[in-house]
């Protein structure tokens, strides 16, 4: 069940307050922390993978079909942005925004839309081939680097919600999100450079191969290029 809001969750005014001056900041349920808590770091690196698919879905190669997709990401984005920025609580005067099971259904849905037409893959792949699928290669990155700082977290805070003098934790969920948004990413970045063709990785390239089983599969590899 999606939260209904009565009033605005966004009400700005003036941009620049300079209540983070001293390197302090507020979560959205007002309690104060670092600038460095890793629950700020985790929705910044969400802030910063949205921007970089701000980037994405203005490129003239991109497919109608990967930007109305990435155009819903966008604001799912703000919405898990908001859920780690708030820790878990039992009771609350508000409904707070989660991430819930069915974005990460969707998200899987459209993993499966889109990867299961693309070739088997042989070994990794080098980002490239165009400009839209090297930045969406740097969206996934973005992405992960999200998910590490939400891991972090939850070793500080837990999972549970706050009790006591002991804050609340993390929202399960908003993590597992993450986590297939970047293996969707990955996908869209195979399709995108389709056309260009994959570059892939071929491990010790310049190295003589003496092991018979690591020269098969660099045959393998070489094959598929």
């Amino acid at each position: 069940m999606c939260p209904v809001f009565s009033e605005p969750m966004v009400n700005l005014t003036r941009i620049y307050t300079r209540t983070g001056d001293a390197g302090r900041t507020r979560l959205s349920d007002m309690s104060e922390t670092s600038k460095t808590d890793p629950r700020v770091e985790a929705y910044g690196h969400v802030d910063e993978a949205n921007s970089l698919l701000g980037l994405v879905v203005v490129q003239s190669d991109l497919d109608d079909d990967f930007r109305a997709v990435l155009r819903h990401i966008q604001n799912e984005l703000f919405d898990c942005g908001a859920d780690l920025s708030n820790p878990l609580m039992l009771h609350s005067s508000y409904e707070p925004l989660r991430v819930i099971q069915a974005n990460i259904d969707r998200l899987e849905g459209w993993c499966d839309q889109f990867g299961d037409p693309l070739p088997a893959l042989r070994s990794f792949i080098l980002p490239g081939g165009t400009q839209t699928a090297a930045l969406l290669h740097l969206a996934r990155s973005v992405v992960r680097r999200a998910e590490r700082a939400g891991w972090t977290a939850v070793e500080i805070y837990g999972t549970e919600p706050a009790e006591g003098h002991q804050p609340g934790g993390v929202n399960l969920l908003a993590l597992t999100y993450l986590n297939r948004l970047s293996d969707l990413l990955f996908i869209l970045a195979r399709a995108a450079g389709q056309q260009a063709g994959e570059v892939l990785w071929i491990p010790g390239k310049d190295r003589e191969v003496t092991d018979p089983r690591a020269a098969k599969q660099r045959r393998r590899i070489q094959k598929t290029e």
